[in-house]
């Protein structure tokens, strides 16, 4: 599919008109939670919104055809999400984890999963080769971010899929940074794709969402049973919000990257940053991988603040870009990741993974560039010691 190809899928997906109504060209919004029974023994086709509804059942549609999935599955939030792609596997059963997990999944894994007997280790992912030897007979999955959270460390998706599959484990790719438009894990050889849809496919800071999309039809069915049975399904209007996102998603990750981009680079340069994070650096570690199974970088950057530089400060200076714990939308955020996104994981712990408490993540928004610039620059020059 040509890059002009899935731009156009992205703004009509699997809707046409809407065959109830008058042919509305934009998704109803099917705000309901029961429906009229026909005859009495013969199962409709919508009986209860817990089990579908026709709003989300267009967005459902809609992602897995754009991650060359067979089945969709929309959720209330992307740890929703997570919590319900766990379920998968039970007591004894043992996930592998990237390096810098989001603190999120952490926290879920840690505090309310190991009760249940579910065992998890990190490993690092960016490395095929090694990764070979890390799995067990009790390894039933590993769960890869790519590029992670929030040091932005690519993973090979092609070599890490042969290798879990090598021993019997599936491949769960959280696809959230990237978004399908510039990166589709599922063709390259992951078994199931996440997303916190919160991010890029919203866009606009307005709406909680997961989306799944699983490759194979038996565990889509299984996945189905528990999307029905835990019940933590995505709402009709919340599911139509998505709906809108993706059809401006290209023109959103297109600009955010090549603002990204200059960011990065800029920074580079700067003397107030010590590192850049950011796969599209031609100097970073996963550049070559990210160019071969990704169309872009995306949006979101990370850096070291100097220590000549005072971190409350920089943040209190920041007036464009907005001190906030989310990213992928059309505003640019700043986020802490050792007091915000990743606060839950244990200090020691979030050494170990590269999270240094001088790490700042940016998430470029749609900003004019040299607004965004001009703000970093006060921020470092406010801040400076």
């Amino acid at each position: 599919m040509t890059r002009d190809d899935f731009e156009t899928l992205l703004v009509h997906g699997v809707y046409g008109a809407d065959e109830r109504t008058a042919g509305a060209l934009t998704v109803p919004i099917y705000q309901t939670a029961t429906y009229r029974q026909g005859e009495i023994g013969i199962e409709p086709e919508f009986d209860y919104s817990r089990s579908a509804n026709p709003t989300r059942r267009v967005l459902e549609r809609h992602i897995a055809l754009l991650e060359e999935g067979d089945s969709g599955f929309a959720f209330s939030s992307g740890m929703a999400a997570i919590t319900a792609l766990l379920l998968l596997f039970g007591s004894g059963d043992e996930i592998l984890i990237p390096r810098d997990l989001y603190g999120g999944s952490y926290r879920l894994l840690e505090v309310h999963f190991r009760n249940f007997g579910l065992k998890w280790r990190i490993v690092d992912t960016t490395d095929a080769e090694g990764l070979e030897r890390e799995f067990s007979p009790d390894t039933k999955a590993i769960l890869l971010e790519t590029p992670t959270n929030p040091t932005l460390r690519v993973s090979d998706i092609a070599a890490v899929s042969r290798a879990a599959h090598r021993h019997g484990a599936l491949v769960i790719a959280d696809n959230t940074f990237l978004s399908p438009y510039l990166q589709r894990p599922l063709p390259l050889g992951a078994d199931i794709v996440v997303h916190s849809a919160t991010k890029y496919i919203g866009g606009h800071n307005d709406v909680l969402a997961g989306l799944v999309v699983v490759k194979d039809p038996e565990i889509a069915e299984r996945f189905l049973m528990i999307q029905k049975s835990t019940g933590g399904v995505l709402g009709p209007f919340d599911s139509y919000l998505l709906i809108r996102g993706l059809k401006t998603l290209a023109l959103r990750m297109d600009r955010e990257t090549e603002s990204a981009t200059a960011i990065a680079r800029w920074l580079l340069e700067h003397p107030g940053a010590d590192r850049v994070f950011y796969p599209g650096l031609e100097s970073d570690i996963g550049y070559a991988v990210n160019s071969l199974q990704a169309d872009g970088a995306g949006g979101l950057l990370s850096f070291e603040l100097s220590a000549a530089h005072s971190l409350p400060a920089f943040f209190a200076a920041l007036s464009v870009i907005t001190p906030a714990e989310s990213l992928g939308s059309v505003e640019s955020m700043a986020c802490h990741p050792a007091t915000m996104s990743h606060a839950s994981i244990p200090p020691e712990m979030r050494a170990e993974m590269g999270i240094s408490d001088r790490l700042i993540r940016l998430a470029i928004g749609i900003e004019g560039l040299s607004s965004l610039k001009d703000d970093l620059k006060r921020a470092f020059d406010a801040s400076k010691l």
